[in-house]
């Protein structure tokens, strides 16, 4: 089985050309957080290549912005082949079948990412208040609008 899935940020805009047959081809790079604590001198983060194609190249050209964070799930690819100089050269990348945004809601809004804001969204206020019944839970009053879910 060849399955990935990947949550990251967008390193630059993607890169979107068409074949001779019209073929849309969307390629990006996303900064992929490393697992477990950083050691010193060591990168924090894997830096993955993405290729996308057709309808889902069309949607990232259109949709995905230098630094949205974005999950990603498709397959990795090996490909080779010999340069000008006659050396064998070889490379892995994900092939992207399912893209998806990742950012939430209130950082999409507050960052302005897509370019539209949100309604701004704010905490309820338990100041002086104990929870009712012990378990560490305030009650919230079920008409409250504000409320991010």
């Amino acid at each position: 089985m060849n399955k990935v899935i990947l949550l990251g940020r967008l390193v630059a805009d993607p890169e979107t050309r068409y074949t001779q047959s019209n073929i849309a081809m969307s390629r990006f790079r996303i900064a992929v957080n490393r697992p477990g604590k950083p050691q010193e001198g060591q990168p924090s983060a894997d830096f993955i290549q993405i290729t996308a194609w057709r309808h889902t190249a069309e949607f990232v050209a259109k949709y995905f912005h230098k630094g949205q964070q974005v999950l990603i799930e498709g397959y990795i690819r090996n490909n080779n082949w010999t340069d000008k100089d006659g050396n064998k050269r070889y490379s892995d990348e994900v092939h992207a079948e399912q893209v998806y945004f990742a950012d939430s809601k209130r950082d999409s809004a507050s960052n302005n990412v897509y370019g539209a804001s949100g309604p701004q969204v704010s905490a309820p206020s338990f100041q002086g208040q104990k929870p009712e019944n012990g378990d560490g839970f305030y009650a919230l009053n079920e008409d409250d609008e504000d409320l991010p879910f």
